[in-house]
């Protein structure tokens, strides 16, 4: 690495482990493997799909980065940047904790704009800033490049795991992640495997347009689950679920949500948001055998499950949420 801190070769993500956790699977009834995404460096998997696209645009002379996000994807965003040695802006909503604005500033060293209420606000505004020549637009979650960076997190997954799980749950925000998970799928020879893609009550978009037919666009988010909130799915991930039969969309609510988060902290003393604790709470609730019960999974001995991960959270938000709900 040269001293400026830019990295001309390779990825920008890590190769994270896979490992069984003993403790869920005790509690679930069989082997329970987790993708340990939360690892990666800016804190989610975002850096993979995101750190893909900014590669290959400064392939193509790019010199800076946009990204609208009050999260992981501005997050990702910004640390790839800096190990490119590229300038970045990120633009937050207002809803954005104080705390990533000042992860954003002084960990990554990127520019922090902050306009609009919401994410689609603040997206509106990036979009026109990165008009200008040879500035990267990068979106949170719907680019080509970003669902091939995420299928890497299925290609180590399949070479770190004894064998074929029965099924992979993740979450669905804007389906940037459950597009990439596909794809891998398709190159490791899962295609068969089912998939449990989770999201919260009040940011459940996809589901919404599973049920619809057609995209939705909700008209607010209301899930503490702030990073699923896409008011709208990616038209792909729609796609890929009225392609395949094989992709069951679930919904919990919040409570659901931060109970798994709460119960993951002790269990393997990881910190998770609740964008997170909703795959994880498919397999410390009941998810799977009621998908068993209507006849949509067979047996499972085996469920990977995404750790997607996620910054937006820390200890003190995590008790609020507990107090909030009653857990």
């Amino acid at each position: 690495m040269s001293h400026s801190g830019s990295r001309a070769d390779g990825p920008l993500h890590m190769v994270t482990p896979t490992i069984r956790s003993f403790p869920i699977s005790a509690h679930a009834g069989y082997d329970v493997f987790l993708k340990l995404d939360n690892l990666q460096i800016p804190g989610s998997f975002k850096i993979r799909g995101i750190g893909n696209l900014m590669k290959k645009a400064s392939q193509q002379g790019c010199k800076k980065v946009v990204c609208a996000s009050g999260g992981n994807a501005g997050l990702a965003a910004a640390y790839g940047a800096k190990m490119m040695g590229l300038p970045a802006t990120i633009v937050l909503p207002q809803s954005t904790p104080a705390f990533v604005a000042d992860k954003l500033r002084n960990e990554f060293g990127a520019e922090v704009e902050i306009v609009g209420k919401v994410w689609d606000e603040s997206n509106a505004y990036a979009i026109n800033l990165a008009k200008q020549p040879d500035i990267l637009y990068v979106h949170p979650f719907d680019h080509p490049d970003i669902w091939e960076g995420h299928s890497t997190l299925i290609e180590e997954a399949a070479k770190q795991l004894p064998c074929k799980p029965d099924v992979v749950i993740v979450s669905v925000g804007g389906g940037g992640l459950l597009n990439g998970l596909f794809m891998g799928m398709q190159k490791v020879g899962w295609g068969s495997v089912p998939c449990v893609a989770m999201e919260t009550r009040g940011a459940d978009s996809f589901n919404a347009a599973v049920k619809n037919g057609k995209l939705v666009t909700l008209p607010d988010i209301t899930s503490v689950a702030k990073c699923l909130g896409a008011l709208t799915v990616s038209a792909k991930s729609l796609e890929l679920a009225q392609q395949y039969q094989n992709i069951h969309s679930v919904v919990i609510n919040d409570a659901k949500a931060v109970d798994a988060c709460l119960k993951f902290a002790d269990d393997h003393r990881y910190l998770v948001e609740p964008a997170c604790g909703a795959s994880l709470a498919a397999v410390y609730g009941d998810v799977i055998k009621g998908l068993q019960k209507e006849g949509k999974l067979g047996e499972v001995k085996t469920a990977l499950v995404v750790v997607c991960g996620g910054s937006s959270v820390t200890l003190k938000q995590l008790e609020t949420w507990r107090d909030m709900f009653h857990l």
